[in-house]
């Protein structure tokens, strides 16, 4: 018979798992806790997700969405976006897309393919520097934002559809 661990080996595990920081691709610690605040509309309609924000001295790291028009396919496949972490350098006003995972009709979520490519200057009017707005100061997108998925897939194709 296996002994349980002591208390303090327990909570040591636990204050272990949750000062290490996540790496791209990996959930925030607010699983199914969003705030999905819509931040740009072009090729796709862009949220960022201002619940996982992670500040790092100039540098924060957050979740986007971005959500396809409603008739996106790849193969017999629907989608409704994908979801990725990105790190900006507020200072520098730079941008790194970390990843992204593709997200199926009805909010399965794909794994995580990693993005190689290094940090670049957000240049203003893009997505993101409309991301790195509201990474670097939240406040500047003020209090609305919607707390599941679906309602941004929602909200996001209705803004796609009329432009």
């Amino acid at each position: 018979m296996k002994r349980p661990a002591p208390k303090s080996a327990l909570l040591a595990a636990l204050l272990t798992a949750l000062a290490a920081p996540a790496t791209a691709g990996q959930d925030d610690n607010h699983a199914g806790e969003h705030r999905l605040v819509l931040t740009g509309v072009g090729r796709f309609a862009i949220f960022a997700d201002t619940v996982s924000i992670a500040r790092d001295g100039d540098g924060v790291r957050m979740r986007a969405f971005q959500v396809t028009e409603a008739d996106f396919h790849v193969g017999d496949q629907a989608y409704w976006g994908g979801w990725s972490w990105w790190r900006f350098d507020c200072a520098a006003r730079t941008a790194d897309r970390l990843d992204f995972a593709a997200v199926k009709a009805g909010g399965a979520e794909g794994p995580a393919t990693p993005d190689p490519a290094p940090a670049y200057d957000a240049v203003e009017g893009g997505d993101a520097a409309e991301l790195l707005a509201a990474a670097c100061d939240p406040a500047s997108v003020g209090p609305d934002g919607v707390g599941a998925l679906e309602e941004a897939v929602r909200v996001g194709r209705e803004a796609l559809a009329n432009p």
